[in-house]
């Protein structure tokens, strides 16, 4: 595990995957080789498999919002804005207050056209953490949010 992550931080991608590949299957599906395998999917770009990883471990770690938010991040780029706006609707039960969650949220609210949505969920994330203020400033997807303060 420690080759495999130290190769992928230095950008030795092939060598990672070799290093995974090397993990006795009775091991493979520990949280912490799954961990790996999430970040190398998410690095090469694998969103069908970094959506299947991170899948397993948001039902496995419900408590953890890192794995909900990289499971709708695979799901945006592996199928549609609205599978990954599912996702994260079923984690914000559980994570009401992750203003990442929210945030995403208004993010695909704004790209499916639900602006006064859109505002909201980006209003909730920078109460939740001030620093989204400055995110939405810049972020791609809430340029028609945007174009419409700007109009107003």
């Amino acid at each position: 595990m420690r080759h495999a992550h130290g190769y992928r931080e230095l950008g030795l991608v092939a060598e990672a995957k070799d290093e995974l590949s090397l993990i006795a299957p009775e091991h493979a599906d520990e949280s912490e080789v799954l961990s790996e395998y999430a970040a190398l999917h998410q690095e090469l770009g694998n969103w069908p498999e970094l959506e299947a990883v991170c899948r397993r471990l948001a039902k496995r770690h419900p408590g953890d919002p890192a794995w909900w938010i990289m499971w709708a991040y695979g799901a945006r780029r592996a199928h549609s804005l609205e599978a990954a706006e599912k996702v994260l609707m079923e984690a914000e039960v559980l994570h009401a207050k992750d203003a990442t969650i929210q945030f995403n949220l208004g993010c695909y609210a704004c790209q499916l056209g639900n602006l006064p949505a859109a505002q909201l969920r980006v209003r909730r994330a920078i109460a939740l953490d001030p620093r989204f203020a400055e995110l939405a400033k810049n972020d791609a997807d809430l340029e028609p949010l945007r174009k419409r303060a700007a109009s107003d």
